[in-house]
């Protein structure tokens, strides 16, 4: 009998012991900030030290991608890893659907202290950022975090905020604010001995632009909205250091994994210029409009690196489940990411499996290694190829180059799009149908302008086929 506790126990001990050790994650997005809107890609006006020093520190990744050119659906890729037009986000102003497996389930089930701070955007509502009620059957709660303070949008200095649904007057800049209310979420987690997951979402640099004038020097030659929206991104910098420096203070740096990105590529009519040379900008699948900067950071797991693997939004929650070993269940199937785990620990990735894909307005894109291929409409099924590797600017179509490489990625986008048009009807799901909380949004059902064809029958959405198959 001894003999038998002793083995118990000893059992219970390794399990906590590994729970313990797994990492602390934290996911910092911008909003609207552009690729080139960084010190270390050179930007003429803007100072970014802490940015600076993280990419340094870090795995810098060149080539990644928001999961759309708009925001709330990117921030569903995030928590889903699969398409936000899979998951019912395909524009701003689209609700999360209940229905998928989110990252933020995922941790807090095995254990992950769990907190929001900042932006949500998926829970339906359009317009400026609104507290969210704590009724709100789509607030950050609904979805698995313990914690949450959050507005519906965009916010700047002194917002009214909603802390697990209770309002409440802040002060300071929109990054100052959620990174020290992230910071005391962190510090109570490690006080309990409890791994974190913590979210923080800013509110900058996105429109309007008010930005405190000490942050905004070095710009006054700039118009008005110009310096107040550089002037945001000194602040969420200044913000990213304060928070570095904390997690070195509380002696959890080796055991935290930091992800930064932006949510969607640049914004036109600001000076200078938001996507370092790129074509495009926010609201286009062009590279300025869904290519994003990104940095990892893990001292001591993660080798300074500059990358220019692809990747994006959606590999952020396989990766996860990838490095915490944890199973295959956790996500939704299909899922549109892929592991970067092999890439974090510098095992020689060089060349992606699954290609990045994205559909918006009727429009779509499939990132395949150098290639990009893109569908300047799905409904005519018109396509255009680039190579990235030769072509940043996607200056040249090189379709009639590449006659057999162009042929692959149409059948492998207009398969993959054949698969989105059953996500939508909801076939993913156990029900395999949509929530009646989450009816499928008029233009998805058989509207040429966007090219999704849904159909239905006695109330009920009913998947009828891909396009012109």
């Amino acid at each position: 009998m001894t003999k038998r506790i002793a083995i118990l126990l000893g059992c219970i001990f390794s399990f906590a012991a590994s729970a313990q050790e797994r990492p602390n994650i934290i996911l910092i997005m911008t909003d609207d900030q552009g690729w080139g809107q960084t010190g270390y890609y050179g930007h003429p006006l803007l100072k970014t030290p802490n940015l600076d020093k993280m990419a340094k520190n870090g795995l810098r990744l060149d080539r990644f991608y928001a999961g759309a050119p708009v925001c709330s659906p990117t921030r569903a890729s995030v928590l889903t890893g699969r398409s936000c037009v899979r998951a019912g986000v395909p524009e701003h102003g689209y609700a999360l659907r209940r229905q998928e497996k989110v990252l933020s389930q995922a941790l807090k089930e095995v254990g992950y202290a769990t907190g929001h701070f900042g932006k949500w955007h998926l829970n339906g509502l359009r317009g400026p950022g609104v507290p969210v009620f704590k009724e709100d059957t789509h607030s950050p709660g609904a979805f698995g975090f313990d914690s949450w303070i959050t507005v519906s949008n965009f916010f700047d200095i002194d917002p009214i905020m909603s802390r697990s649904g209770v309002f409440e007057e802040f002060r300071g800049t929109s990054s100052e604010i959620i990174v020290d209310e992230a910071l005391k979420f962190i510090e109570k987690a490690v006080a309990e001995n409890r791994p974190s997951f913590t979210v923080i979402w800013d509110g900058s640099p996105h429109d309007p632009f008010v930005a405190r004038e000490e942050d905004m020097k070095g710009f006054e030659h700039l118009d008005s909205r110009s310096k107040n929206h550089y002037g945001e991104l000194v602040a969420f910098d200044r913000s990213l250091g304060k928070l570095r420096k904390k997690l070195r203070q509380l002696q959890i740096a080796e055991n935290t994994m930091v992800w930064y990105c932006s949510d969607n590529g640049g914004l036109p009519r600001i000076t200078p210029q938001t996507v370092g040379g790129l074509r495009g900008n926010k609201g286009t699948l062009w590279e300025g409009g869904i290519r994003v900067p990104c940095i990892i950071e893990w001292e001591g797991r993660i080798a300074p690196k500059i990358s220019t693997y692809p990747a994006s939004t959606m590999d952020i929650f396989p990766t996860i489940v990838d490095m915490l070993d944890l199973p295959p269940k956790t996500m939704l199937n299909p899922t549109d990411g892929e592991s970067l785990k092999p890439l974090l620990e510098n095992r020689g990735a060089k060349i992606r499996k699954k290609p990045i894909p994205f559909i918006f307005r009727g429009q779509g894109a499939l990132i395949d290694n150098q290639f990009k291929l893109v569908a300047t409409s799905i409904q005519e099924q018109t396509f255009q190829l680039f190579n990235l590797e030769k072509d940043k600017t996607e200056a040249t179509d090189v379709s009639t180059l590449n006659p057999k490489k162009m042929e692959t990625l149409k059948r492998a986008f207009m398969g993959w799009y054949d698969s989105v048009n059953r996500s939508v009807a909801g076939l993913d799901y156990p029900e395999k149908e949509v929530d009646e909380n989450h009816p499928i949004p008029h233009f998805w059902k058989d509207d040429p302008k966007y090219g999704l064809f849904v159909k239905e029958h006695g109330g009920r959405p009913e998947y009828s086929g891909a396009y012109k198959r």
